[in-house]
């Protein structure tokens, strides 16, 4: 599973012009998942995410995370997160999973987030041309890659 967590003040979803969605401060993630991913790999995510010291503390250090924050997520799936661009100019989205192993998967990586931050989080719509807004703050934007652990 590949991420791109951004810190925000703010954050929207809209499908088909309906807001589906919206947070205050807190995480949007987008996510793609790939044929290869498993159950471990949202958890290792997962844990990673509601843990990752990127809030500031009373002294304006980055040092608390989600959790201790309030914070809130805003989840995105994103099959293009798995682009190969390595021939020609047009990316090739081969590694990205099928809907029957992407959709219980992302399912999953919901649960274990709302599990994991101790409260709901809010989604896009899986498959969905979905417009997204927001106001990264800081900015702060971290990539990760469940198959980079080490």
């Amino acid at each position: 599973m590949r991420i791109v967590i951004q810190r925000v003040s703010s954050a929207a979803v809209t499908v088909h012009d309906i807001c589906k969605s919206s947070i205050r401060e807190g995480f949007v993630i987008l996510v793609g998942i790939e044929e290869a991913d498993t159950r471990e790999d949202a958890d290792w995510l997962s844990k990673k995410i509601v843990n990752l010291r990127v809030f500031d503390d009373e002294q304006g250090v980055m040092n608390k995370s989600i959790v201790e924050t309030g914070g809130n997520i805003l989840l995105i799936s994103q099959f293009t997160l798995h682009a190969s661009y390595r021939k020609g100019n047009r990316p090739s989205y081969i590694k990205a999973a099928k809907h029957e192993i992407a959709v219980p998967l992302y399912t999953y990586f919901i649960k274990r987030l709302n599990e994991d931050l101790g409260k709901p989080i809010q989604t896009g719509e899986f498959g969905a041309d979905m417009k997204v807004t927001l106001v990264n703050d800081g900015p702060v934007t971290i990539c990760m890659d469940s198959k980079n652990k080490e």
